[in-house]
């Protein structure tokens, strides 16, 4: 099982730039806010400033001080040989600095910490330049997105990171440009046009670097596109090549071989004129010694496979891991870990490497735990199958079949005839929140959820005229009755999950009311560092879940931690901003654990910190004063139906907005008044894309009045909660 023919076929299972580095300045209008109890700035950066090639990230561990790579290595562990912070002093933490970034959304980069320098990004892109001692500003890149696309994404207007080469930074940029920055000064020096600019692509992943090719994916499945990963010359910007994760048109010639063969599972013409899908928005990891690089790749396009491939075939390549030579793209060997998925079960979360003992003989193994609730460990060589074991409670599958690879469906998340509940939700039993493996230990230690999601066919192929969302289903009727709404959220919960990839099982896990949490650090102090959604950072120690310490950080914290050391003293960065898919649409499923208005900034701790936080946003709501309503119970329910096709992805399910974006439940006279010239357009500079070309006039009144309702609903759940 798990062979490969020669032509690597598997055949077995599976700019508006602020340059201000040495001018001395007090930067406290630029950064927001200026924590005068930090400590003296960090010495000068070296010459070469960010220079950054292979040997270097491959010798990561001789100078663990720094943060090289997104995963701090190649292999993606997100595991520090650091121990000055260790289990007998972390109770001793204190913010170092802090720094406001400039939007409030979520917040979800790595920062990298090279040559004295702090690199790091928020929301719309924007990179950070920053002295990792102090929290000053050095320098701040603004690639301009254009608020108006900002519908484009699935999940908010993110972006997980840069990464540094030869003195340059490279930043995927939300409208698909990859850009080289020069690392001193901030100044852009290229920028290349990834995507089609026509269809729904994004980028919110960071880059990875191999040899001098800055490898890049992209996001928007959900909204119609054909994914891909592509290679860029890191010094030029010129594409070098790109690898295609599902076939294009059939009556075209394939790409290669790969696309031959996944020509072949898939079914009719609706996946190719929607895209197919299959994007590689997030987990990329290396082997420098196999030199293979490992893609995840995501959902279909449409979701439901009865639309978007006639009900049959295994879809290759969607929701998979794949081994490609970094140099050419050539495709060498797959395994896909939801054949024929139609829940978006992507495998587009983290990827880790690691060389383990099992049955006696040490293994070149690679890990992921995906949307769909299996953790697999897999010989990374030639991605045979090791072993699976299902994380959480999952009833969509029994197991894995070891013979074949491929998942025991029990029915239950059959929805072709029937709605059906089904666990794990879109959000996953795992989504991109990085894990992170200790090899002292032996523990994966992941941002483990419990969600489910009530999945009904929409009864025929999806028409973008009533639904933005390309999935195939219709909206989930989420109950408005706040007694109900809070049943609901009672069913999402979380984990800090430590896992044992040997013995496929759980050593100790951490209960959170709410899923969403950070991503993971462990280091050689024996701890695992995480941040939760309901707005703290936290660690615990590594072989027993000891919580050891806890500091508020007046947000959601969903990005990963980072660690590094400058003139012999430990640093721990949390990038904090609430925000991403769930915050944005269900979060309001759970508001009371949740419901937060978002801060993002940079935090650092350190031994012995002083500095202190703001006191957190509360700006106070007035309650609304909603006009009449005139609808009646059918154009109400028309009205629902439009919501949770067009505005349910940011604004919340139910009109219950999580505090990211307005609730339009809340809606002032003002904004009433101009209700259609704002879903027009009015608003595009803000972020409020135009949906003239989807809703006529007509519609938009029949939403107005969906949102009316339940304005009104606000105001009688008040009025009865101040008769009590």
């Amino acid at each position: 099982m798990g062979t490969q023919d020669r032509l690597g076929l598997h055949t077995g299972p599976r700019t508006a730039t602020i340059a201000l580095l040495g001018l001395g300045l007090t930067l406290a209008a630029c950064s927001g806010e200026r924590d005068t109890t930090a400590a003296p700035p960090a010495k000068a950066a070296e010459e070469r400033t960010a220079w950054v090639d292979g040997d270097r990230i491959r010798a990561a561990n001789e100078t663990p001080g720094e943060w090289l790579s997104h995963g701090r290595t190649y292999d993606e562990q997100r595991h520090s040989p650091l121990d000055q912070i260790n289990t007998d002093n972390v109770d001793q933490l204190g913010l170092a600095w802090h720094f406001k970034l400039d939007v409030d959304r979520g917040t979800e980069a790595t920062p990298i910490v090279v040559d004295g320098v702090m690199y790091t990004t928020g929301p719309y892109s924007i990179v950070y330049a920053l002295n990792p001692v102090t929290g000053e500003l050095l320098w701040k890149f603004d690639p301009g997105i254009d608020r108006s696309i900002a519908g484009r994404a699935c999940c908010g207007v993110v972006n997980r990171g840069v990464a540094p080469w030869k003195g340059k930074i490279y930043l995927g940029a939300f409208d698909g440009r990859l850009i080289a920055i020069d690392a001193k000064t901030g100044e852009q020096v290229w920028a290349t046009q990834t995507v089609d600019t026509t269809k729904n692509y994004t980028i919110t992943g960071a880059p990875r670097i191999i040899d001098g090719k800055v490898i890049i994916g992209n996001g928007g499945a959900e909204l119609g596109v054909r994914g891909y990963v592509s290679a860029y010359d890191a010094e030029t910007g010129e594409q070098l090549w790109r690898w295609y994760t599902v076939p294009g048109d059939p009556n075209k010639p394939a790409e290669n071989a790969a696309m031959e063969a996944a020509q072949k599972t898939w079914f009719g013409d609706v996946y190719y004129k929607q895209g197919g899908g299959g994007t590689v928005w997030d987990s990329m990891a290396y082997d420098p010694e196999l030199d293979l690089l490992y893609i995840g790749t995501g959902n279909g396009s449409p979701w439901n496979i009865k639309y978007r491939s006639e009900g049959k075939g295994d879809n290759l390549y969607l929701s998979s891991i794949v081994a490609l030579k970094p140099d050419t793209g050539e495709y060498v060997w797959h395994y896909q870990t939801t054949p024929g998925d139609t829940w978006d079960y992507t495998a587009t979360q983290h990827i880790v490497l690691a060389d383990m003992e099992i049955d006696g003989d040490t293994r070149p193994v690679l890990m992921q735990a995906p949307k769909n609730g299996f953790f697999y460990v897999l010989d990374r060589a030639t991605g045979e199958l090791i072993s699976a074991e299902n994380f959480v409670p999952i009833n969509w599958a029994s197991g894995i079949d070891m013979e074949t690879g491929r998942p025991i469906k029990t029915g239950l998340a059959d929805y072709s005839d029937t709605p059906k509940l089904v666990v794990p939700s879109p959000y996953g039993a795992h989504n991109w929140q990085p894990m992170s493996y200790n090899p002292d230990t032996g523990l994966v230690y992941i941002p483990a959820q419990i969600t489910g999601h009530l999945f009904e066919d929409e009864g025929k192929v999806p028409a973008h005229a009533l639904n933005l969302w390309n999935v195939g289903l219709l909206p989930m009727k989420i109950p408005e009755d706040p007694a109900a709404l809070q049943a609901v959220g009672q069913q999402f919960s979380g984990k800090l999950l430590a896992w044992d990839p040997v013995k496929q099982e759980a050593a100790w896990a951490v209960d959170y009311a709410s899923p969403w949490n950070g991503g993971t650090l462990t280091t050689a102090g024996n701890l695992v560092f995480q941040g939760t959604a309901d707005g703290r950072v936290t660690a615990y120690s590594a072989d027993a879940g000891e919580l050891l310490w806890e500091s508020p950080a007046n947000t959601g914290v969903i990005a990963a931690p980072m660690t590094y050391e400058i003139d012999g003293e430990q640093y721990v960065t949390f990038m904090a901003g609430w925000g991403g898919t769930f915050a944005l649409v269900a979060a309001g499923a759970a508001e009371d654990i949740v419901r937060r208005q978002s801060e993002s900034r940079v935090l650092t701790f350190k031994l012995g910190g002083k500095a202190t936080l703001p006191p957190p946003k509360n700006d106070p709501i007035t309650l609304p004063n909603p006009p009449a309503l005139t609808a009646n119970a059918e154009q109400i329910e028309a009205g629902r139906q439009l919501y949770h096709g067009l505005c349910a992805g940011c604004h919340g399910a139910a009109a219950i907005s999580s505090g990211l974006v307005p609730d339009l439940r809340y809606m002032s006279d003002d904004t009433h008044a101009m209700f259609n010239q704002i879903v027009a357009g009015a608003r595009a500079d803000r972020g409020m894309p135009s949906f003239v070309h989807l809703l006529p006039v007509e519609q938009m009144a029949l939403l107005h009045q969906y949102l009316i309702k339940r304005s009104h609903d606000l105001v009688a759940l008040h009025d009865s909660r101040e008769a009590e």
